[in-house]
């Protein structure tokens, strides 16, 4: 049977890794196979529409968008043959998400996909991982956009970070203190700075991705009364792919992410579910957990939170592609996805030098959310400017994407540095929005019995999650993809014009910094909330 490799799937070393040989033969694995869509130029049409503003024809039910959508049955039917005749167990079928799941050995898919498994180690552990690209039979081909999974290295990372103690400031520094720094606010104080309409969230759900941590109920249940947030949010843990609510009982772990998402929507919306979605830091964990976010028939989120990413340059075209199908059906769906833009400014901690931006906050089909450093003054807003704390201290994730060209509803845009100099945009500017991010400014969560002061564009992607529920609440209907009415009313939002984040400089519009600026409530409710155009 000729074998062909798959487009996009070829993998690097990790830097710093060692070879350790083959992966044990027998070791058992799953593997996420990603369709086509069905009726892709129906599909491709619609989401035009949506990506342009036009919401008049309404937002495809789930139920609508898996019978017309799905992958076609044929088409898993053929990976499912593919599957049997290579001793590969079909673990899930699944055509509203375009998935089928497989589970065997590691010596049965080496053989299935022409390639070979090797177990690696890395300062920050262990993975299994493979080099090279993936091959598929030509019957497979043209109806397989990804095979996920086959290599389980670490995808992305938490972008949050703790305000030390000292004063400075650094990723997972002890931030405890017997009361809460001056300056900082909690999630319903900066809900009120930037003028967040009225409301609960009442009948609606955010969904809140997570790929490592856990939560305590007991935890939340305090934070919430401490803080006179009535009621008292609903919370769920969602398994995907065996991940599970895994609190490490320590605030400098990824526990931290995952109470300051949960801390941060919750306040902001306390009668909105709150469904937390765990799966395994993979590629094909990441991916599955949104799209199985999006295709959630019975939680049926309208907004979803993501605060974890990775340099755009660190996934394959593959990943890239199959997690921005996703993206696109949540979009067909009504679903706004709201995603931290990185916290380590323009070069997204990459070491080559080369200004990149963080992903999936660079997908077109999502709203990026980048960082400010915010001051308050007699329960108002004093000063806003780009967050950047240097080099150790962080600071917004924000430039051009290498993957991605630039949007329609970025047309025409231009992006300075900090000599001064503008040029058009040459791929899909990030971010979109932003928010207080600086961990001298942050928020007050409690993690792991810990009251502590979080930051990061961690914080924004909830804030901003919090507030579209509200949004979505009182408009009765989700708002969906809003990018394009953002950007034809900038003045919804408050622009930000000082700072910079590393090679790139705040000016009056939109920048590569701080988007089009920071939230004004009340404001983004009367564009949102307003009939759809026509």
């Amino acid at each position: 049977m000729a074998m062909q490799a798959l487009a996009g799937s070829e993998k690097l070393p990790v830097a710093g890794s060692q070879d350790m040989g083959d992966a044990a033969a027998g070791d058992q694995l799953e593997v996420s196979v990603i369709l086509r869509p069905r009726a892709a130029a129906v599909l491709s049409q619609r989401l035009e529409q949506l990506r342009s503003g036009n919401k008049s024809g309404g937002h495809m039910s789930r139920e609508a968008f898996a019978a017309g959508h799905g992958a076609d049955p044929a088409d898993v039917a053929a990976v499912s043959d593919f599957a049997k005749a290579h001793g590969l167990t079909v673990v899930a079928e699944e055509p509203a998400r375009s998935t089928v799941t497989l589970a065997g050995s590691v010596a049965q898919f080496n053989a299935a996909f022409g390639v070979r498994l090797r177990h690696y180690t890395h300062a920050s552990g262990s993975f299994r991982g493979r080099t090279g690209p993936i091959y598929l039979p030509e019957a497979l081909h043209h109806i397989v956009l990804a095979v996920l999974g086959l290599d389980n290295r670490p995808q992305a990372r938490p972008h949050f970070r703790r305000r030390a103690e000292s004063g400075g400031v650094q990723g997972f520094a002890d931030a405890r203190a017997a009361a809460p720094p001056a300056g900082t606010f909690t999630p319903t104080e900066l809900a009120a700075l930037y003028d967040f309409p009225d409301g609960n969230g009442s009948g609606e759900c955010i969904a809140i991705i997570e790929l490592g941590g856990g939560f305590k109920h007991a935890d939340l249940k305090s934070y919430f009364t401490a803080l006179g947030v009535s009621p008292t949010p609903s919370v769920i843990a969602v398994s995907v792919d065996q991940g599970k609510n895994a609190p490490i009982g320590d605030a400098s772990s990824a526990d931290g992410e995952v109470m300051l998402d949960i801390e941060v929507a919750g306040a902001i919306a306390p009668a909105a579910k709150l469904a937390v979605y765990f799966a395994p830091n993979t590629d094909a964990g990441f991916i599955d957990a949104v799209s199985s976010a999006a295709n959630d028939a019975v939680n049926r989120p309208s907004v979803i939170s993501i605060s974890w990413g990775g340099p755009e340059s660190s996934w394959t075209a593959q990943a890239r592609a199959a997690f921005d199908q996703a993206l696109q059906a949540a979009v067909a769906m009504g679903v706004t996805v709201c995603v931290a833009s990185g916290d380590n400014g323009s070069s997204d901690g990459v070491a080559s030098g080369v200004d990149t931006v963080d992903f999936p906050a660079a997908s077109p089909h999502v709203l990026a959310c980048g960082g400010t450093s915010l001051q308050a003054s007699a329960g108002a807003i004093s000063a806003e400017s780009v967050w950047n704390n240097g080099a150790n201290g962080g600071a917004s994730g924000g430039g051009m994407s290498a993957d991605f060209s630039v949007p329609a509803w970025q047309s025409g845009l231009t992006f300075t540095t900090v000599s001064g100099t503008s040029s058009p945009l040459t791929g899909r500017g990030v971010p979109d929005v932003s928010g207080d991010a600086d961990p001298h400014t942050g928020y007050q969560v409690r993690v792991d019995g810990t009251d502590t002061i979080v930051g990061g564009t961690s914080a924004v992607a909830p804030l901003w999650a919090g507030l579209l529920a509200r949004i979505n609440a009182i408009k009765g209907s989700p708002v969906g993809f809003i990018n394009a009415e953002l950007y034809a009313n900038a003045q919804a939002l408050r622009d930000i014009s000082a700072g910079n984040n590393g090679d790139f400089a705040a000016v009056a519009g939109w920048d590569a910094c701080t988007g089009l600026g920071s939230p004004s409530g009340k404001q983004l409710l009367a564009l949102l909330a307003s009939p759809p155009a026509s």
